[in-house]
């Protein structure tokens, strides 16, 4: 969808003037236009090539949301604290959907237009190289508004938000990819009888005039802008403690608290039984929002990893726990692999969700439950998925080489998971684990590519495993599996062609775990 151009502010002929620097750690600007350039409206990604920007980096986002129960709009303000990484005259934010009313850079108006998915902002003075500046956008946004993608989840009472992998920028203006992480804060104000809850502690709390709550929140790492979480409805906080003390912290719709007891108090064990395989849980907190909205067309996903706090359907949660349990557990893992260490890129997916579905699978067979092929151990899984290698390589391209109508096929997911089985099989248990330990550790609060997986494993094996790694993530063939040289693989149907039936918009319906 295109949006109308609008171009407020100031006359673009300040533009070209020149400014002093300012001293003391703020913004310093470039002289005269000469040498300043716009920044690139793209950070090049191999999936989603018109994602991110440019120019800039975001050191932090404070989101100032007020929603209204009437008219179920949300006003709001969005303030980036971001550093320039070149001489900028111009630069770029994603926004889709969200109705700009003004923008200011050190607070100054700026002139901006909407054109596409592009937030453009001309500051009064161009930027200089490696300066810092604060930008300030104030807007409204409509939860239900119809959008050719979109984070928002309405729900009867508020709404919740699901922004993996491209949607973000549909709740605040950002630099929607997850290499750019940066501190998040949050101010969410309610009427009375609603609860708001964001990623991160609760840190304030603020009685206003007209029977108004304001909840401030903050995330204590760095966090991309696909995992966060800002909700509204009638829930009910509850807390428990986890292992070492963890607090663990659940938003429940009140009208089903009760009900999903059960699921909630299986979370203590779950962190417990990760800890022992990927060290300390890494974040302040955990928990489960089960959003209070079963409709298909508005929730179509059984969960997404939100940092520090997992969105789910919430009667998915009513099922024994031998339904959920392994998904739980998937979901948990993105906490150190996808939250904690994000992708690099878009294509760097299968690392998240292959991951998340190994440690799944090997709770799920280490108590005996049957997995939805009937089977009930790793071992015959992963024969079973190996006979079905050259078919998705055919039909889903290679494990790290998706595009955005396969990304969440289960050629990320399964087989992410058949890579890490082989690399297990071939440089033994102990030397996978310290690989694993090695990689989360190297890369904390921050981004990593499957180069830099490759690199890990290389270092922390002792062994050079990049050519075996390589054939499996990027060859159009199956390579032969380690110590099961009786394992085949199923020639592949020549008249299947990559599926068309998946939206980057539906993640996780093809986890291995559910």
């Amino acid at each position: 969808m295109r949006y109308r151009t609008r171009v407020t502010g100031p006359a673009a002929a300040l533009i070209g003037t020149t400014a002093a620097l300012t001293l003391g750690g703020h913004t310093a600007y470039a002289t005269g236009s000469k040498g300043a350039d716009p920044g690139a409206e793209t950070l090049g990604d191999p999936v989603y090539p018109a994602l991110g920007n440019d120019g800039y980096r975001v050191a932090a986002y404070h989101l100032d949301l007020s929603y209204d129960a009437t008219t179920t709009l949300v006003d709001a303000t969005a303030t980036l604290r971001i550093r320039t990484t070149q001489d900028l005259s111009r630069f770029s934010l994603d926004a889709l959907g969200l109705d700009i009313r003004s923008v200011r850079v050190d607070g100054r108006t700026a002139e901006f237009e909407q054109t596409g998915e592009k937030l453009r902002i001309t500051p009064r003075r161009p930027l200089r190289d490696r300066t810092r500046a604060t930008v300030r956008v104030t807007y409204t946004a409509d939860p239900r508004r119809a959008l050719a993608h979109t984070a928002w989840v309405p729900t009867p009472d508020g709404f919740a938000i699901c922004p993996q992998p491209d949607s973000a920028h549909t709740v605040f203006p950002c630099n929607d990819h997850p290499s750019d992480k940066a501190d998040f804060s949050f101010r969410l104000t309610v009427p009375a009888g609603l609860r708001a809850v964001a990623n991160g502690s609760l840190v304030h709390t603020e009685t206003l005039p007209g029977d108004r709550t304001a909840y401030t929140y903050r995330s204590r790492s760095p966090m991309a802008t696909e995992l966060a979480q800002i909700t509204v409805g009638d829930y009910v906080v509850k807390h428990r403690q986890g292992p070492h003390g963890l607090p663990l912290r659940d938003v429940v719709p009140v009208a089903r608290a009760e009900a999903l007891e059960p699921a909630l108090a299986l979370t203590p064990g779950l962190v417990g039984w990760l800890e022992q395989r990927l060290g300390a849980y890494p974040f302040e907190t955990y928990g489960l929002l089960p959003c209070n909205s079963d409709d298909p067309a508005a929730f179509d996903f059984t969960g997404l990893e939100t940092q520090t706090l997992t969105l789910y359907k919430p009667n998915f949660l009513l099922q024994e726990e031998s339904k959920i349990g392994s998904h739980m557990m998937h979901e948990l893992v993105h906490s150190y692999f996808g939250n904690m260490v994000s992708p690099a890129t878009w294509a760097d997916l299968w690392i998240n969700e292959g991951h998340a579905d190994f440690y799944g699978l090997l709770y799920r067979y280490e108590r005996g439950w049957t997995d939805s092929l009937g089977l009930t151990t790793f071992e015959a899984r992963m024969k079973d998925t190996y006979a079905r290698g050259d078919q998705w390589r055919r039909t889903s391209g290679p494990v790290a080489a998706p595009n955005a109508v396969n990304l969440f096929d289960s050629q990320r997911y399964l087989g992410g998971v058949l890579v890490l089985y082989a690399l297990r099989q071939l440089i033994g248990e102990d030397a996978f684990h310290t690989v694993e330990r090695t990689f989360l550790a190297r890369h904390r609060n921050s981004s990593a590519s499957t180069e830099d997986y490759i690199s890990v494993a290389c270092h922390a094996s002792g062994q050079d495993v990049s050519g075996f790694l390589r054939d499996w993530l990027y060859g159009t063939t199956t390579p032969r599996m380690p110590g099961h040289p009786d394992w085949t693989v199923t020639p592949p149907a020549p008249s299947l062609t990559t599926p068309r039936n998946r939206t980057a918009a539906r993640p996780h319906e093809n986890s291995a775990t559910l």
